[in-house]
């Protein structure tokens, strides 16, 4: 404590609290065991890398690189992973190559592959090019959802519907996404009652997950507190994921906030790659690494090799010429060439 004053120090002292405040040591225990205890036994980590991590790259990724970091990623452990996206190469040419990417990646039995498919032409292309899980993405705020989609909420659920409809038909089942689960570049703050009647809806239609999105990063654990409350009073927690962007940093703490509230499911990008092509200024997703790494910690399990994925984003670092963007990577690398 350098050169505090001596009764400072004794009331800074953990021994002297105990000693004089014995009941005090017991609350601080027994609240951290109850914190503790909060915590979902095991989480669900899903990987958008390959498609959210990659769709707002400049320079055109090649297939082969994309193929090879969905392969490596397959043999880490992650239980699902998000191949590409079959939206319209007018919009977001990155994924023009979507067929190409999931007709040649190597499936693992243990792994789940959903693509993103905005409309019924994508979602026929998919299911054309094999896929056997795919993706609706709304959006919380009008603006957001007409500048991403060029629809209105309410027409994007009419689509929405038809999608949905047709792959239970064929059996395929469907996740949501909800856009803007914090706030809108365009529109600001969004009310939590809004975002949990979009959640409500995808729901309701079909999809058995709903993944809340902090497109823009904004969030903090406060704001993300508060729209998780109004969320779960209308969708069970076990049907709903988080997917946070870490434009301010505070994407891990919000992810922590969500796992004490009961979400078991956690969206991320290996070595923290990403952005949004229609919200200027969000940077990349969580990084798998150091969401695999927090859980690690708190003795959450994941099934999912730290290692091979610090590996699988050292890889694609190098291939798109960047540093990761994963504080854990960037410790480990260190270290190991030092």
């Amino acid at each position: 404590m350098g050169n505090v004053p001596a009764a400072v120090k004794h009331c800074l002292s953990h021994e002297a609290l105990a000693q004089e405040h014995p009941w005090l040591l017991r609350w601080l225990v027994d609240e951290k065991s109850a914190a503790i205890c909060d915590f979902p036994k095991a989480v669900k980590v899903v990987e958008v890398g390959p498609r959210d991590g990659l769709q707002n790259e400049k320079e055109m990724v090649p297939t082969g690189v994309k193929i090879q970091l969905i392969d490596m990623l397959s043999e880490t452990g992650l239980p699902v992973i998000e191949a590409t996206s079959f939206v319209s190469s007018k919009w977001v040419p990155q994924m023009a190559d979507h067929a190409e990417v999931l007709k040649g990646i190597s499936l693992a039995p243990h792994v789940r592959y959903p693509v993103l498919t905005p409309n019924m032409q994508g979602f026929h292309a998919a299911v054309d090019a094999g896929a056997t899980e795919v993706a609706v993405f709304g959006s919380a705020s009008e603006t957001f959802c007409k500048n991403n989609i060029n629809c209105s909420i309410e027409e994007s659920f009419q689509r929405f519907k038809e999608i949905i409809s047709s792959a239970k038909q064929a059996h395929i089942p469907v996740r949501g996404y909800v856009s803007c689960a914090v706030a809108c570049p365009y529109e600001g703050h969004v009310e939590p009652a809004k975002v949990a009647e979009v959640a409500k809806r995808l729901y309701e239609l079909g999809c058995y997950e709903v993944s809340l999105c902090d497109t823009t990063g904004v969030g903090t654990p406060g704001s993300m507190a508060s729209m998780l409350k109004c969320v779960v009073k209308e969708v069970p927690t076990n049907a709903l994921a988080v997917h946070c962007h870490d434009t301010y940093g505070q994407a891990l703490a919000n992810v922590l906030i969500a796992l004490q509230m009961g979400i078991s499911v956690v969206d991320s990008s290996v070595a923290g790659l990403g952005g949004c092509p229609f919200a200027k200024g969000a940077t990349g997703n969580v990084s798998t690494e150091d969401v695999v790494y927090m859980l690690n910690g708190l003795g959450i399990e994941t099934g999912v090799n730290l290692s091979k994925v610090i590996h699988a984003g050292e890889f694609i670092c190098k291939a798109l010429n960047r540093s990761t963007n994963s504080k854990v990577a960037q410790a480990t690398l260190k270290s190991e060439t030092s």
